[in-house]
């Protein structure tokens, strides 16, 4: 078992790292726990993934429409994919995933130790990569999805040995880093980071912090670049928590609020640009060229808007909605082609009983198409790509014909 000690103003916070799917690091939290007596032991999870090792990931009173509304339902497959993963390394390796942050918990609350919670809201690093991530990364990210954590191939030795390492969800980060860098500081270092100062906050003379494997580097950095107290202020819009010398919180979800609006921006770009299109083609050339203009972008925007909805076997009324929607919905940033097909889908396949319980035991692409949830949110997501895809295709196109 190797601890690592780095003292924050008189406070000494030992560092243990370890796999989360890893039955001798469950041994280890407990050894290190009777071994050193903490004040305070700190664990690597936020509320809700403490809350889902607890009691279990409970979706029986998702609203599918709620989570369609939110505009938050690629963070939701998001999560539901980092679970089934996680749940699938520990049924390779037999271990329950997180069970060494659970032991360090039932350990502390046996002898009375305070326990804290230092992890950032897992919701709060996807959001904010999400927002960095380009169109052709979004794009990239999604194939990634589908190839590799939707295959529902079984981990090679190599991946397993791997895991044992490091725990599963930094090495999902790490790699997603490795893949897209542009958000290797959102994924991997802010993280880091937040943790250090968590800890840092923390009022005790001795902790002992639980933290995955791939952390100890980064947060023993951080820790050791702190001076003078650290008081940390909560800033709930935001989700994260930030420092008295620098808002690190606010800047970046501000940095993620302008990437927003460059979207927002191009939502209303693309309508007056097809205004302009058309009314240039009225003028110029007349009705006949100006009916063609209207109907290739009715079929490219349509077509590929409904082609993302059949790929996961949509209804068929759910593919036409998408086809007649998409034309539309493009030239209205309020609107998605994809949200309309959606609640078609809902209103016609309502999610059953079987389907939430059954959000935990997804392996492959079939298995996510064929559950009425995921489908939902997949139906979504893949008639607004076609949709997207569709419109950068057509617009030019039909400027092309002028």
């Amino acid at each position: 078992m190797d601890l690592e000690c780095v003292k924050v103003d008189g406070m000494e916070v030992h560092l243990l790292g370890t796999a989360h799917v890893s039955s001798e690091s469950a041994r280890q939290v407990g050894q290190a726990i009777e071994d050193l007596r903490p004040d305070v032991v700190a664990v690597e999870l936020c509320d809700k993934r403490f809350e889902a090792l607890v009691e279990g990931k409970k979706w029986d009173d998702l609203e599918v429409t709620k989570v369609l509304e939110s505009g938050r339902m690629y963070l939701f497959l998001a999560q539901i994919l980092l679970s089934n993963f996680q749940r699938r390394v520990g049924d390779e390796l037999g271990v329950k995933p997180g069970q060494e942050m659970l032991s360090a918990v039932e350990e502390a609350k046996k002898r009375g130790i305070r326990v804290e919670l230092v992890d950032r809201d897992i919701q709060v690093t996807l959001k904010r990569a999400f927002d960095q991530l380009g169109f052709l990364e979004k794009l990239k990210l999604g194939f990634g999805f589908f190839e590799n954590w939707m295959g529902g191939e079984k981990l090679d030795e190599k991946a397993i040995e791997k895991l044992k390492e490091n725990d599963v969800l930094t090495e999902l980060l790490e790699e997603l880093g490795r893949e897209i860098p542009s958000v290797k500081r959102t994924l991997v270092d802010e993280r880091d980071e937040y943790i250090a100062k968590k800890i840092a906050a923390i009022d005790g003379v001795r902790v002992l912090a639980v933290l995955g494997a791939g952390h100890i580097g980064g947060v023993k950095k951080h820790l050791n670049g702190l001076s003078g107290s650290v008081q940390l202020n909560y800033n709930l819009s935001v989700g994260g928590v930030v420092g008295v010398d620098e808002n690190i919180e606010v800047k970046r979800a501000e940095k993620g609020a302008g990437a927003a609006r460059k979207i927002k921006i191009v939502g209303y770009l693309v309508p007056a640009v097809f205004a302009a299109i058309i009314a240039y083609s009225l003028i110029t050339h007349g009705g006949g060229l100006t009916l063609n203009l209207l109907v290739k972008w009715f079929l490219i925007n349509g077509t590929l808007s409904a082609l993302g909805a059949a790929i996961v076997f949509a209804h068929p009324i759910t593919v036409l909605t998408a086809f007649l929607a998409a034309p539309f919905t493009s030239l209205n940033p309020m609107v998605a082609a994809g949200w309309v097909a959606a609640y078609v889908e809902v209103k016609l396949r309502k999610p059953r009983v079987r389907d939430f319980h059954g959000l935990m035991e997804l392996d492959g692409l079939g298995d996510y198409a064929s559950n009425r949830v995921t489908k939902v949110v997949l139906i979504a997501a893949l008639a607004n790509l076609g949709s997207t895809v569709g419109t950068f295709i057509a617009l030019p196109y039909i400027a092309s014909l002028l």
